[in-house]
């Protein structure tokens, strides 16, 4: 559109060419080591450090338009991407007025015209247009995961009941029980299947479906609470791998009526899934994603809201390895009918297709690449994809009537988008692997650009590394598996350099992409200032990658993993500034899983681990996740004999420190020291650093002392000789 402001923005990287080419196979792209500035990291500031992180700005778009939204300096400010001008919504003299509060803080938009606003505990409804106060009222005490309603009925959870408060602030109970094992509205699975929480209000906010958790049959796990006088125990509800789950239902409460019905998800019976809720545009049906206790078979169900009954099955998935649901569906706008629907089981690849609640089914985007929903006018599909490039992030659309895609971002790197409300703009944040961040408005037509941010780079002061990223071949010889390899201060390639390869290698995860230092941990840094070489690698098992490389790990997590890392480690120890006598490995999770599974698999290889939280055993993981990768104990019991790392202590030769939170509810205490019995057993020497309030990640400055625990650990038996 003529009136758009365009800033033309150059895109052009001057990477260092050639270097390195033929020392260090795979290299695609470096950031230049910074040796204009001698300052170095402190431990503060690789752990905690928020100025490191490049600028950013948040726009919020206003409902049904292209207006975009920003609060600053207590007033609601609008911009109109047709003239780029500002305009001032709600000054904070208004907001002052009409709230009697100093510095109310914008949460966002209720509607079109409506916004929210928050002091302390109350919250100011106001008519935007009319400067007018709504509603105002206080989140009751207590209250979690409090969601606010354009329909004025707003739902929270309290303890382990279901409630909502009207504008005037009155509660009323949605779903209560005195049984503790009974929760309403909370999440469910563990927040597996893509399921972050427990509520789920209809497009116009009059009904309420919501999760309800029974976890009568799940076992307990004590946790030690030491701040009581005489030490306090916490009962945990745990399911483990091949023992006893919590049954889930899903009710819908209609707010007009004050009644509930349960949906009649009863396909697998007591041990299912129920995932992707999803309520059709006209509230008459809630579309759900049963799955069974296996994870092999899924099927796409559709209930009557106002009965509950089942009305049809839409499609079903089928696979030996297993199905994972992890979004719900998205209607197309303007149909009641017409749904997009992503899965990697059909094609190999995550992909989007375009269904109908009669059952039809038609693939939208084809590319064998995993692709993310973004939104959707009616006509096109917008969705993110990895066929550039595993490592980069781009938005396309599909036309919905024809198949024509169009690609809309260009500049290399990893592309985050917002779309406008009316889908005629859309904001495109990204960065690369030498560009901290660019925020850009684009018009979806692709006719106009305006920058709206170029982040300076934030770590100028100090002397960062050269980093590089690359790729190097998997071990099945498929794939290339990328990595980056951070060099140490002022590298010298005539001199030999210890190694940390810092690991993950678990589902769910991508360790490396082509964004601002290649997705650098600043601790990593810290590490290469001290005199190491970093390396990172993703592998198999990974995600963004398609069905087959995702599920290579299917019953034997961690051999596939394994066998990629080495292969980065065989890169490596070619490299003449390689130390291969010193190469060590850290990992936290499941990345601890990994790093005792590599020094007790590769005995020879790697001199020094340090593993936080570790995965030890599977049979004491959970069961939606634990069963999802390894089966069921029972009939998987070869695939869990091969992974425990109980019966590999004995092989431990090099130093190991194991670190975690005492009270971790994520893996358990149960595993670490059972491993450590079984060292205590073979007389094998072990080091152990519990912390004894922290769950399953260490935070806050409790976190600096762990990394200093980490470092000292390297320095004490690495870097020395």
């Amino acid at each position: 559109m003529n009136g758009m402001k365009i800033s033309v923005i150059s895109l052009f990287l001057a990477f260092v060419s050639g270097i390195f080419a033929d020392a260090q196979p795979g290299v695609i792209g470096t950031y230049p080591e910074n040796k204009l500035s001698s300052r170095m990291l402190t431990m503060e500031e690789a752990v905690l450090g928020p100025e490191l992180v490049p600028e950013n700005i948040s726009v919020i778009w206003r409902p049904e338009s292209h207006l975009m939204t920003r609060f600053e300096e207590g007033a609601l400010i609008g911009q109109n991407p047709l003239s780029g001008a500002d305009e001032e919504l709600l000054s904070a003299d208004d907001l002052k007025e009409i709230t009697g509060e100093e510095l109310p803080y914008f949460v966002g938009w209720v509607s079109h015209d409506v916004a929210a606003f928050q002091a302390g505990d109350d919250v100011f409804l106001v008519c935007v247009p009319a400067g007018t106060l709504e509603a105002n009222f206080r989140i009751p005490e207590g209250a979690s995961g409090f969601l606010l309603n354009k329909a004025g009925c707003h739902p929270f959870t309290k303890e382990n009941g279901l409630y909502f408060c009207d504008n005037s602030g009155n509660v009323y109970p949605v779903a209560t029980s005195p049984d503790k094992n009974i929760i309403y509205g909370q999440f469910v699975s563990r927040n597996e299947f893509g399921i972050m929480k427990g509520i789920f209000l209809s497009r116009s906010g009059k009904k309420l479906a919501f999760y309800r958790k029974d976890e009568t049959a799940v076992g307990t796990f004590p946790l030690l609470d030491i701040n009581t006088r005489t030490g306090s125990l916490m009962e945990l509800k745990y399911p483990m791998a091949g023992m006893a789950s919590e049954n889930v239902r899903v009710g819908v409460y209609d707010f007009s009526s004050n009644s509930t019905v349960y949906l009649d998800c009863d396909d697998f019976g007591y041990d299912q899934y129920l995932a992707g809720i999803t309520w059709t545009p006209d509230e008459r049906h809630i579309l759900v994603q049963v799955l069974d206790r296996s994870q092999k078979h899924l099927r796409l169900n559709m209930y009557d809201s106002s009965t509950g009954k089942y009305c049809r099955t839409l499609l079903t998935e089928d696979n030996d390895r297993y199905v994972e649901p992890q979004d719900p569906v998205w209607f197309l706008r303007g149909s009641d009918s017409r749904f997009i629907y992503r899965t990697d089981n059909r094609d190999g690849y995550r992909n989007l297709y375009l269904c109908d609640l009669e059952g039809n089914i038609k693939r939208l985007t084809v590319t064998d690449a995993d692709v993310a929903y973004a939104g959707n006018d009616g006509r096109r599909v917008y969705y993110t994809s990895a066929e550039i490039s595993p490592v980069e992030n781009h938005l396309f659309s599909v036309d919905v009537r024809t198949g024509k895609v169009s690609r809309h971002t260009w500049a290399e790197g990893w592309h985050e988008v917002s779309l406008s409300p009316d889908y005629e703009y859309f904001i495109d944040n990204y960065s690369s692997l030498n560009v901290p961040r660019i925020v850009d408005l684009c018009e979806v037509s692709g006719t106009g650009r305006e920058n709206l941010l170029t982040a300076q780079d934030p770590v100028a002061a100090f002397h960062f590394c050269e980093i590089s990223l690359g790729k190097v071949r998997s071990a099945d010889g498929k794939y290339d598996n990328y990595y980056r390899l951070v060099k140490p201060k002022d590298f010298d390639p005539s001199r030999k350099y210890p190694v940390i390869v810092y690991v993950y290698g678990g589902p769910h995860s991508q360790m490396v992409r082509n964004t601002w230092l290649a997705e650098l941990r600043r601790w990593e840094m810290l590490m290469a200032q001290k005199g190491y070489l970093v390396y990172v690698q993703d592998g198999r098992g990974t995600q963004n990658r398609g069905a087959e490389y995702e599920k290579a790990i299917y019953g034997r997590c961690g051999q596939a993993e394994m066998a990629d890392q080495m292969e980065g480690i065989r890169m490596l120890s070619g490299l003449p500034y390689v130390d291969k006598d010193r190469i060590g490995v850290h990992g936290w999770s499941y990345g601890g899983f990994m790093t005792i599974s590599l020094i007790t698999t590769y005995p020879d290889i790697f001199k020094v681990a340090v593993a936080g939280g570790p995965v030890i055993d599977w049979k004491w993981y959970e069961v939606m996740y634990g069963e999802r990768y390894m089966g069921n104990p029972s009939t998987n019991p070869e695939g869990y004999a091969l992974t425990s790392l109980i019966g590999k202590a004995g092989n431990l030769k090099g130093k190991l420190l194991i670190c975690q939170g005492a009270v971790d509810n994520v893996v358990l205490w149960q595993h670490s020291l059972n491993f450590i019995r079984e060292c205590i057993r073979n007389n094998v020497q072990v080091d152990y650093f519990p912390y004894p309030c922290a769950q399953h990640n260490v935070m806050g400055k409790d976190r600096i002392h762990l990394m200093d625990k980490v470092t000292m650990y390297f320095d004490d038996y690495l870097i020395a000789r």
